[in-house]
């Protein structure tokens, strides 16, 4: 096998094989009910392996995910082994076309037809065939997110005890919804679950199939380099060594780590709005920036803006991210000077996973509100990051995200996305109310405590197994 950066081993020409980022220590199960439920799992699944299959190694929440999920796997005695699949830049299209879709966004490029199905089924049947090269007959297999879907037929008919998670979708089933489940027929049969992160992001005849259809939230680890604490001290450091903040004894920012376009760095103890998102135009950060400018900035003369987002190079399934950047920092440049020198635009590296997180969680630690704009949103980890940080948040009421925080409890939700007033006014009204900020931050970390951390996933993954296996022993 061809060792490759990062812990990714190529095992063929469009499969390789990550090794997932080392965990500190293995993890005690939160809940004391739950202690039976992984040696029970692991004598269900004993002789098999378990294979988590997707399209990035990096970027997005999906890898993120998978990063902390897999270590905890085998921390638990689940032999786990986590395979990325590539393909050519007109498979990615065509995904990224699903993934609008699925989200309720009107597709530019017409209907989906004989061409895409090709294309698509081209790819994942390739794809599929080298998965089988490397799996067992009676391992057990989940597909993340429509990318990896087509490879369920070739897979089940090879035995495997298949699942599909779905991060994607909406509870609105548009005619553009529909058509895109309607592309995605042919492939669905072959899972024997089918998890969705939120109720009612399935398709109604999924729905209808008993026992079909689960419920699998996203988490996040807080033992995760992005999600421990840091010091005030730690923070600037970070935020220092890559430029956001001045720091005259340093020989210049890492631009190896981070790319900063600012007319001048964030001062100290400025009260900061910050959104990290991928470049993604349901992502909205160009929205954000229009808010700022038109809304927030006049009423809040000491407050800063920073979006925060990846390299788009280092994300191959993402190929729109480029051309979303440029565009913002082309709406950047053209912002009155006034507010611009308020406007902080940051791109991470992703080549060290471990150093962009710590910036993340610089950002997010640094920030006095952080908002989720999101036009359309799966489910927002971003948004739990900043619960678990205990920070005062501004998020659309879309998706996933009023499942996360709810109105005026954990956070202030907008129910129109595009309203950048109302937007703008809920920002507004946090910066000026420390004791709101204070009481919704407080309670956010409480609910994240209670539903959104990796344990919880992991004995759902279990619960999903246990589901699997005995319908398809070999």
């Amino acid at each position: 096998m061809k060792v490759v950066k990062n812990g990714v081993r190529a095992l063929g020409l469009l499969v390789s094989e990550v090794e997932p980022t080392p965990r500190p220590s293995p993890r005690t199960l939160a809940a004391p009910s739950a202690t039976a439920a992984p040696s029970a799992t692991a004598a269900a699944v004993a002789g098999r392996t378990i294979w988590h299959l997707n399209t990035t190694a990096t970027g997005g929440g999906v890898a993120e995910l998978l990063d902390r999920s897999i270590g905890l796997h085998n921390d638990a005695g689940l032999r786990t082994r986590w395979l990325v699949l590539s393909g050519e830049p007109d498979f990615f299209a065509v995904t990224k076309r699903l993934h609008h879709r699925l989200h309720g966004s009107p597709d530019p490029g017409g209907p989906l037809g004989p061409a895409e199905r090709k294309t698509y089924e081209t790819v994942t049947q390739r794809q599929a065939e080298e998965v089988m090269t490397w799996v067992t007959a009676g391992d057990v297999c989940v597909l993340h997110d429509p990318q990896t879907l087509g490879l369920a037929p070739l897979l089940a008919a090879g035995g495997l005890c298949v699942a599909w998670r779905c991060h994607i979708g909406t509870a609105a089933h548009s005619e553009t919804v529909r058509e895109t489940w309607q592309f995605l027929e042919p492939y669905l049969h072959a899972p024997s679950r089918c998890g969705f992160s939120v109720q009612g992001y399935a398709p109604r005849h999924l729905e209808q199939q008993e026992g079909k259809v689960v419920v699998l939230r996203p988490s996040i680890d807080p033992a995760a380099a992005k999600n421990q604490p840091l010091t005030d001290s730690a923070v600037h450091q970070l935020l220092k060594a890559i430029g956001l903040e001045a720091s005259p004894d340093s020989g210049g920012p890492d631009e190896r780590a981070a790319q900063v376009v600012q007319d001048q760095p964030l001062p100290a103890g400025a009260p900061v709005l910050l959104q990290v998102s991928r470049w993604d135009p349901l992502k909205d950060m160009a929205g954000v920036l229009r808010a700022f400018s038109t809304h927030i900035a006049p009423a809040r003369a000491d407050a800063h803006l920073v979006l925060a987002g990846p390299e788009p190079a280092d994300i191959p399934d993402d190929p729109e991210g480029a051309e979303i950047l440029r565009r913002l920092r082309r709406t950047w440049a053209a912002t009155d000077p006034a507010v611009r020198q308020r406007i902080h635009l940051v791109t991470l590296s992703l080549k060290d996973t471990e150093t962009n997180a710590q910036i993340v969680n610089a950002l997010q630690h640094r920030a006095t509100v952080v908002a989720q704009k999101s036009l359309q949103e799966g489910f927002g980890l971003t948004v739990t990051e900043a619960m678990w940080k205990g920070r005062a948040i501004v998020a659309s009421a879309v998706g996933g995200i009023p499942a996360q925080i709810r109105d005026e409890r954990e956070g202030l939700l907008i129910r129109d996305p595009r309203d950048l007033q109302a937007f703008g006014q809920a920002v507004v009204r946090l910066l000026s109310d420390p004791q709101l900020r204070q009481r919704l931050g407080t309670a956010a970390r409480r609910r994240c405590a209670e539903h959104f951390l990796i344990d919880r996933e992991f004995m759902d993954y279990c619960a999903l197994y246990d589901s699997l296996v005995p319908r398809h022993l070999p």
